[in-house]
């Protein structure tokens, strides 16, 4: 049955709300560490900071809706084949083109507006939001569909994500390079986890060639591929975070075995039978999940206030003596 079939019931306006995911706000998570970080590397906040956090969270959150509108529009032929996503409205529903183009429209439109009421540099990021989200799901461009650029340009959203919390405080720079890189690299290897637990549960109940019908990118990949993937997005985001840390706030390194330990339990969960790392706004849900990430805000909260000048010397070369060896060269 071909999916402009009439035998499919008329979208309702619930229907039509469900193409925006509210429930998927729960990602602007990202958005906390840029205000955090910015208040603590400047020591200083705006006097209206409360509004520019609430009309940002605002704004992020209906061009957020407007690329899952779009996303879930021109996704409805090849979600058809996955065993979830084939309920999505846009697939089971017999929508309106015109009632979606305006729902995108006036999302788009009134999140943008929102955030130039925030700060110039906020609204031109809030712009690259939404062509982040043009590139990866419309025609020629559609990154989606090609093997890895599809992790790669989905997991740019969190930078920017980082760059709308860090502009809601600081109007006038960006956040360090190596941060941004970070969590470009951190958001490539949620994404990648993503995959895995995708290709595991499709593969599962609807064999390979279902996998490569949902999405053009999964001809490519295998279970290996991916897992080769997901190690090196884990470890160039080490790398990057520990260039900022010692950079910006060395005492920060400490909290590197807790954000390892988050990176583990994150895995975990991609690998388990009918991952919620398919679903990222059920992680909540996860309670394991949610004790490391409470450890880790707690070990950074402290340490942002504990200074440990001992720390320094680890940035300074120096070899370790051993008593009685010989001081001569071979």
């Amino acid at each position: 049955m071909g999916l402009e079939s009439d035998s499919r019931p008329s979208g309702r306006l619930s229907d039509y709300i469900a193409l925006a995911r509210p429930d998927h706000w729960i990602k602007h998570v990202f958005i906390l560490p840029g205000i955090a970080l910015a208040w603590v590397l400047h020591g200083r906040l705006p006097e209206d900071v409360a509004a520019h956090v609430v009309l940002g969270f605002a704004s992020a959150a209906l061009l957020s809706s407007a690329n899952y509108v779009i996303n879930e529009w021109l996704d409805r032929e090849t979600d058809r084949h996955h065993p979830i996503k084939s309920s999505r409205p846009a697939v089971a529903k017999r929508l309106s083109l015109g009632a979606v183009a305006g729902l995108y429209a006036a999302l788009a439109i009134l999140g943008m507006g929102l955030a130039l009421s925030v700060a110039p540099l906020f609204a031109v990021v809030t712009g690259l939001f939404l062509v982040s989200g043009i590139v990866y799901n419309v025609w020629p461009l559609r990154s989606k569909d090609v093997p890895y650029l599809d992790v790669l340009s989905e997991a740019v959203n969190n930078p920017i994500r980082l760059t709308l919390g860090w502009a809601m405080v600081d109007f006038s720079t960006l956040p360090p390079s190596s941060l941004l890189l970070a969590y470009w690299m951190g958001g490539a290897f949620l994404m990648a986890v993503k995959r895995l637990a995708e290709y595991r549960a499709v593969e599962a109940q609807a064999g390979g060639k279902a996998l490569a019908s949902y999405r053009r990118s999964f001809a490519f990949y295998s279970e290996p591929r991916l897992l080769v993937s997901v190690l090196i997005y884990a470890l160039m985001a080490a790398f990057f975070l520990a260039v900022f840390l010692i950079k910006y706030r060395i005492e920060y390194l400490l909290a590197f075995p807790f954000v390892a330990l988050l990176f583990g339990q994150y895995l975990r969960l991609g690998l388990a039978e009918e991952s919620t790392a398919q679903a990222p706004e059920r992680l909540f849900r996860e309670r394991r999940l949610l004790i490391v990430v409470g450890l880790v805000v707690v070990v950074f909260g402290l340490l942002t206030w504990l200074d440990l000048p001992w720390l320094d010397q680890l940035t300074d070369p120096h070899f370790i003596r051993l008593s009685g060896a010989s001081r001569g060269g071979p």
